[in-house]
């Protein structure tokens, strides 16, 4: 990190260096050497930012491949298990509870799939890996039947109104919890309300609500993206914004 701020200061001291120069030197040859002399100096920053540029974007696609494969790996384990569920009750002859093993599995790809389909690529694969990445906060997610936000928000919207999802999920991480390793069940449901595009977060029992007061008092109020406070004794805030499409 130092590295980030010392190249561009030693680039800036010795350009300094080399135009004060200047005025100590009378000769034409003096004046094309410190010429060639900053061309180099500049042409070698902008290869230097080139190659920092690269390595932070292969940082962050390795980022993302690590997060995508344990996700991959989290929706592996829970088939596998739905998978030993269902050949246990086929070993023990309980076919009668087949069908609600069934159905459950039913209703969570069913889930998927409609996070899948609300078409704004940052907002999808935050809650599709949010258990690789937020392991205190037991996230149930409930969407609106065919509600595709790419279909009703503009793209800069659509990352606004992802951004302010993620900062109020942030805020309840540290909401109410009597001590650092309890898990915060929250609810969050996405539907069309009118002429807007609502998110409701609804935490289950009660506490401080200290961290979600901050939130709302210092909300950016130029954002697009509204936030509400329903219910200050069960923690449920909404966040709306209107349809752009």
């Amino acid at each position: 990190m130092k590295y980030r701020f010392t190249v561009p200061a030693i680039v800036v001291i010795l350009s300094i260096a080399c135009l004060s120069a200047n005025y100590f030197i009378s000769s034409l040859v003096g004046y094309v050497g410190i010429s060639c002399c900053l061309l180099i100096l500049f042409w070698w920053y902008i290869r230097y930012i080139h190659r920092q540029a690269v390595n932070e974007r292969k940082i962050l696609l390795e980022s993302v491949q690590r997060t995508a494969t344990a996700t991959l790996g989290h929706h592996r384990h829970d088939w596998m298990n739905d998978l030993q569920i269902l050949y246990g009750y086929i070993q023990l002859g309980k076919y009668d509870k087949l069908a609600d093993c069934v159905e459950r599995i039913k209703e969570g790809m069913a889930v998927e799939g409609k996070i899948a389909r609300l078409g704004i690529p940052s907002l999808v694969f935050y809650l599709q890996s949010f258990r690789e990445m937020n392991g205190s906060i037991q996230l149930e997610i409930y969407v609106q039947e065919n509600l595709h936000l790419d279909d009703l928000l503009l793209a800069e919207d659509g990352e606004e109104f992802s951004l302010a999802i993620t900062e109020t999920i942030r805020a309840y991480q540290f909401c109410g919890r009597s001590s650092w390793g309890e898990i915060v069940r929250l609810k969050l449901s996405f539907c069309l309300e009118g002429n807007e595009v609502v998110a409701i977060f609804e935490r289950e029992g009660s506490g401080s609500v200290d961290t979600l007061t901050q939130l709302l008092e210092n909300w950016d109020k130029e954002k697009r993206v509204v936030v509400e406070r329903l219910d200050s004794e069960r923690s449920s805030l909404r966040l709306r914004i209107a349809c752009g499409n």
